[in-house]
């Protein structure tokens, strides 16, 4: 399978992925709903194509695509998100908090920007141990005025890390544009600490990977860290509680506008029409065969709660409190 072909075929698991959650959430199986990943399919899979498998990534709340172009189990990684016990982390982590130590996956994060440090920190460690890993840490357009993000950066450029920060431009932090949040440029923030930063066409998925490869050989040569900002438009809600709220803050005629750039179609006229309905049909078989095992395995058993919760291995003391009203 070439690049052309690897890159869609990922796209198009992040897409049927998201859109089998979004029914699996109205269908009461999802519980407490997800950040869609719809529209910025490019940037996940261009960036983890330039990446090996022992390299790192930390994600975001919308970190789907990440976890999956990284190469997580889809079949295992929907279990995960419907809580169940088969999942990447036996239905504990669920759609935020979505890991896989063994491809490299450090977690998706619910907490705005902090994964900067996690990635940081993971780079510290690689150069520690004389390896020539890279770290990556995507985040949205939301977090580049958290603090810990800065703090990243200014580590980073202070080692000269194999850090690639990842700015996923959707234009919102929930439902506030860019334009009211934001002071001057997102690539500037980066440019101050002296990281060589870019800004590329997020919904070009072979612009990302080349942008990727880049800092990504940067960093394995010792180069220090690198920035991307890849700007895309989200297709779909924010979290899909607006699904039900109809929260309305995006003209329809924006939406519109921002959906007729679908970096599906961008990369999929890339490919012949043959071999791009063969990656449409193996991924209905693959996505049908995720949401049966997810609905037919079953939940975590509720007297193991407290389990993994201190690394000695100790348990909570049985009792009125936290294990006996989980039990109940």
């Amino acid at each position: 399978m070439n690049m052309a072909e690897g890159l869609y075929r990922t796209m198009r698991l992040i897409r049927r992925f998201e859109e089998r959650a979004i029914e699996l959430v109205h269908a009461g199986e999802i519980i407490g709903g997800i950040h869609p990943y719809i529209g910025q399919e490019a940037i996940a899979a261009g960036v983890c194509a330039a990446l090996r498998d022992d390299d790192v990534i930390t994600s975001t709340h919308r970190g789907h695509g990440h976890v999956l172009a990284k190469g997580a189990d889809p079949v295992r990684m929907l279990a995960e998100l419907t809580g169940r016990a088969t999942g990447l982390n036996q239905g504990r982590g669920g759609s935020m908090h979505a890991a896989d130590f063994s491809k490299g996956i450090y977690g998706a994060n619910g907490i705005v920007g902090a994964g900067g440090a996690i990635a940081t920190g993971a780079a510290w460690a690689a150069v520690k141990e004389g390896s020539d890993r890279v770290a990556v840490s995507f985040f949205g357009d939301g977090a580049v005025n958290q603090g810990v993000l800065l703090e990243a950066f200014n580590l980073a450029a202070l080692w000269r890390l194999p850090v690639l920060f990842v700015c996923e431009n959707n234009g919102y932090a929930t439902t506030l544009t860019v334009a009211q949040a934001v002071a001057g440029s997102i690539t500037a923030r980066a440019e101050a600490f002296g990281i060589p930063a870019v800004s590329v066409d997020g919904a070009d998925a072979a612009a990302v990977l080349d942008a990727a490869r880049d800092a990504v050989a940067r960093g394995r040569t010792g180069g220090g860290p690198s920035f991307i900002e890849a700007t895309a438009y989200r297709f779909d809600a924010h979290h899909t509680w607006e699904h039900k709220a109809r929260v309305r803050y995006r003209a329809d005629e924006e939406v519109a506008a921002g959906r007729s750039r679908d970096p599906l179609d961008i990369q999929g006229v890339r490919l012949d029409a043959e071999t791009r309905a063969g990656i449409d049909a193996d991924t209905e078989t693959l996505m049908a065969e995720a949401v049966a095992f997810a609905l037919d395995s079953p939940r975590p058993d509720p007297a193991g709660a407290l389990d993994h919760l201190y690394a000695t291995g100790l348990r909570g003391r049985d009792g009125i409190g936290l294990l006996d009203t989980a039990v109940r």
